[in-house]
């Protein structure tokens, strides 16, 4: 590291506010901005001479609110014809506009002549920037080295526009890691504990909302599971009490020119600062007055709200947190009274309403605050940041974080059913290498389809990618061998290696983050569609494999009679071997024809077989063990393909 160059940094880029910390002089330091406060509004107005960022950008939204950039975390990594940007787009006041089904932000500082436009990257870059130049007034030195924090939720699109941001923000990201687990970083490292723990994150923000289960034990923080919403924070409950503020001011004035919800005006501009000044007066008091002078049509506005009214008009919000909360102890496989402490995360977590049914969803248990809501996720991040940095303190030394996948891995196997390589909630990082065999005669190639997702077959799960292995030597069905390995690194990057067995030669793919652009709801949904439909799929899992146990049980006695002739007429004699030659003959030709038998009838035909080879040895009747005369000719071998046949890889079809 240079003589001017700081230690990496930690930064938590959050919807509307943003933090950063580094670790120094043995301790983490929240970094104050210039106003000496620790935390910098997520903002950027665009002037005639340039644009500004931070609290001073926040200010300017009354007043030039089209020009006023605000929650671009909502939009980053999305297309345009995502859901959620059509319902933000209403309540933004500048303009966001589709190119190429990728959002777009115009503003108009000099006039409507002069049309800026900016990515959702771009703006990001801006707040990063800024969070990049608190840090070097701070230290002296300059920043080029920082772990950027998201929701866990986010999914790769929205991660890699993250990364995107920050390197234009000119820094290099030494790893994007999830809010919670930057929390609980943060909590582990003042209070390590030798005595394992399970840990539930509660991180409601201003416009994201995570959970987290984790379990820590001395230094080392290993995810269990995760669940969220990108869209619930603190400016779904300022919009509830702004959308109820218009009504009532509209019923009471009976104005003609009605108040609307437009937010390029500066009446709604400032209802909504006013109300997010009372919600956050209700996290101390009873009641909170919002009170605007000349509000509209010379009326003033002046009214009074209860904590309890709040309370009301977002009950339906904070019921999905708990909801929330109940999956991901479902997903951990942990009852409430497994969590050994609750840590709050995030400046929504203040709101009274949501401490209490947490208290009490959790059996009355206390709720960990001792680290500022608003700045423990920056605080965890600047822990990552030093040691991914080099940093060699001793109380750095045993700290480790353990992220897990969210949904199984697996590829397309005999009968279009997912073989699973890396299950759903695996810690990682983490590889697995699994055995698969030729399903026909002289089998030169075959295709590995890489899925991911909870049901049995691949049709309902989600494609990945595809490659091929080629120059598998010819030989009969069941004695092609092809190993494939799936590796997953801590930046969730799946690496995907099939090697052929008989040549030594393999090929590979790399899928960069397999949740690819799966939104929460896109998880929950596969997870939830897969256990409704459980049942259904094992009974025709059963039948599949009752069916492919039945092919390559046929298919090896007739490749031993063809290769061992003279052995096996020797023991059983001529018309014996004839007999069951035809047998499995007639079953294959059958198989051909028939697709939905049902599994009695394949279990049937396969006891048909086993009988009529009753009298063979083991070695010709043990599918996948050669036996000694023939290991010469087919070196490699597949292992127990009748009590692995879903391992009977499909053929390249191409």
């Amino acid at each position: 590291m240079a003589d001017n160059e700081a230690p990496a940094v930690g930064i938590d880029l959050g919807t509307t506010y943003s933090c950063v910390a580094v670790y120094e002089d043995e301790r983490v330091k929240v970094i104050p901005n210039e106003t000496g406060y620790r935390i910098t509004s997520s903002c950027v107005s665009f002037t005639r001479d340039g644009h500004i960022v931070g609290d001073n950008a926040k200010y300017r939204v009354t007043l030039h609110p089209k020009d006023t950039v605000y929650e671009v975390k909502r939009l980053i990594g999305r297309s345009f014809d995502d859901p959620s940007v059509a319902r933000n787009r209403i309540l933004w006041p500048f303009e966001v506009f589709n190119n190429n089904n990728k959002p777009q932000i115009a503003v108009y500082p000099k006039g409507e002549n002069d049309r800026q436009t900016f990515t959702p990257e771009e703006i990001s870059a801006k707040v990063l920037q800024k969070m990049k130049s608190i840090a070097e007034v701070f230290l002296g030195k300059i920043v080029k080295k920082a772990v950027v924090t998201v929701p866990a939720y986010f999914n790769i699109n929205q991660r890699e526009a993250t990364k995107r941001a920050a390197q234009i923000a000119g820094l290099d990201v030494l790893r994007i890691i999830n809010e919670p687990e930057a929390a609980a970083l943060a909590y582990n490292f003042d209070k390590k504990s030798d005595k394992e723990r399970n840990v539930l994150v509660f991180d409601l923000g201003g416009g994201t909302f995570d959970v987290s289960v984790l379990t820590q034990e001395g230094g080392i923080t290993e995810v269990r599971a995760k669940c969220g919403d990108t869209k619930l924070g603190g400016c779904d409950f300022d919009n509830a009490m702004v959308e109820e503020s218009l009504e009532w001011f509209n019923d009471k004035y009976h104005i003609r020119n009605r108040v609307t919800n437009d937010n390029t005006t500066r009446p709604y501009h400032r209802l909504r600062r006013a109300c997010e000044f009372a919600k956050c007066a209700l996290s101390q008091d009873d009641s909170a007055i919002i009170r605007i002078e000349q509000f509209h049509d010379g009326e003033n506005f002046y009214k009074s709200i209860t904590r309890t009214q709040f309370n009301e008009m977002n009950a339906e919000n904070f019921q999905k947190t708990i909801d929330i909360v109940r999956r991901a102890l479902q997903d951990a496989q942990l009852t409430k009274e497994d969590i050994d402490e609750i840590i709050l995360v995030g400046g929504s977590t203040r709101i009274p309403k949501i401490q209490e049914m947490l208290q009490k969803f959790f059996g009355g248990k206390s709720l960990k605050k001792t680290i500022n809501p608003d700045e423990a996720v920056a605080y965890g991040a600047a822990i990552q940041a030093a040691i991914l940095d080099g940093n060699i303190s001793d109380r750095l030394a045993d700290i480790h974080l353990m992220d897990i996948t969210p949904l199984s891995l697996g590829i397309s196997v005999k009968g279009d059913i997912q073989s699973t390589i890396i299950k759903r909630n695996t810690l990682i990082p983490y590889n697995n290498t699994s055995d698969y065999v030729t399903t026909t005669d002289n089998q030169t190639k075959v295709k590995i389809s890489v899925y991911q997702g909870e049901s049995t077959f691949v049709k309902d799960n989600q494609h990945l990618g595809e490659f091929t292995v080629t120059d598998i030597p010819p030989a009969p069905a069941g004695v092609g061998k092809v190993n494939v390995t799936f590796e997953m690194d801590s930046d969730g990057i799946l690496d995907v290696i099939a090697v052929n067995k008989q040549t030594g030669n393999e090929q590979f793919i790399t899928i960069r983050n397999p949740t690819g652009s799966l939104s929460n709801e896109d998880v929950e949904r596969i997870i939830r569609d897969a256990a409704n439909k459980q049942d259904e799929d094992k009974k025709e899992q059963d039948r599949i494999l009752a069916r492919n146990d039945l092919e390559s049980y046929a298919h090896w006695i007739v490749l031993m009679i063809k290769e061992c002739t003279e052995s096996i007429q020797q023991i059983v004699g001529y018309r014996q071997q004839e007999q069951i030659k035809k047998r499995c003959d007639e079953v294959l030709a059958w198989l051909n024809k028939e697709q939905n038998a049902t599994k009695v009838e394949y279990k049937y035909k396969k006891e048909r077989i086993v009988s009529i080879c009753s009298k063979l040895p083991e070695k010709y009747r043990n599918p996948g063990t050669l036996p000694p005369e023939l290991r010469e000719k087919y070196p490699v071998t597949a292992d127990h393909i009748s009590t692995r046949s879903y391992h009977s890889i499909n053929p390249d079809l191409d």
